[in-house]
């Protein structure tokens, strides 16, 4: 016979345990999206330990909805590389372009970083960062219910070598980084220079190329790295991110002990 306390113990019994194991993490990632997520397998796959705390109930991004809710996305030839080792299954279209469903693309990058180690923390907001001696050594979490309402309750820290912001367009732990820390951001003018209009060639190779440690202990990976650095949206063509997830990954293994 179901017995709905012993439901409820399970879940809470469980969820109280994986708290418990990411309050002091090797890298904390903000914001599942794929490049996020790439970001997170990489490392996992190397044996660090690796937390994802996202904001909305679901993971993936802008990835879900591809352009205008048609729900394919389109990656170049370096992109698909990354895909074909997440067995997503690709159609070619045109020179260098690759098709691929974005249902697929979501669930199979969710799939391989759980596998590999990554937990994720959904519908839980990073609302600052844990600052020591110039250089960001965690963040702070609360439920996003608690931003949404803008209810006053205190938030709970988590300790990490490393912070990665993967939020996207919002810039969302750069932006509280520049106006609570007093650190200068390594960009041109010290702070987030903004996001600029659509010219997709040029942004998706300055992602990549943008992404980088722009504080000590923060690296920006995905759409963030545009923001900060002024460069243009793509729009829905994704290589770009994945690219910068793997490069953010391969960055913090290089520094991290």
């Amino acid at each position: 016979m179901l017995e709905e306390i012993t439901i409820s113990r399970a879940i809470i019994d469980s969820y109280w345990k994986k708290l418990g194991k990411i309050l002091e993490v090797d890298v904390a990632i903000c914001g599942a999206g794929p490049s996020g997520l790439v970001c997170a397998t990489t490392l996992a796959k190397k044996k660090r330990k690796v937390v994802i705390f996202e904001k909305k109930l679901s993971i993936g991004g802008g990835m879900w909805a591809g352009g205008m809710f048609f729900n394919e996305i389109v990656v170049q030839a370096s992109g698909k590389k990354i895909l074909e080792e997440y067995k997503v299954r690709l159609r070619k279209y045109k020179k260098e372009y690759y098709l691929a469903d974005a249902i697929e693309c979501v669930c199979s990058l969710g799939y391989h970083a759980v596998k590999s180690g990554v937990i994720i923390i959904n519908g839980v907001s990073v609302e600052d960062v844990v600052i020591r001696k110039n250089r960001i050594c965690g963040v702070v979490i609360n439920w996003s219910a608690v931003e949404l309402t803008n209810l006053d309750v205190d938030p709970l820290a988590v300790r990490a070598k490393f912070v990665v912001d993967a939020t996207g367009h919002s810039s969302d732990v750069v932006r509280i980084v520049e106006e609570k820390s007093g650190l200068k951001l390594n960009t041109e003018i010290g702070k987030r220079v903004g996001e600029r209009s659509m010219w997709a060639d040029l942004a998706e190779s300055m992602v990549e190329k943008n992404t980088q440690e722009v504080v000590p202990g923060l690296v920006v990976a995905g759409m963030c790295v545009n923001a900060v650095f002024g460069s243009p949206r793509m729009g829905p063509i994704f290589g770009g991110m994945l690219l910068s997830g793997k490069k953010a990954a391969e960055i913090i293994l290089s520094k991290i002990k």
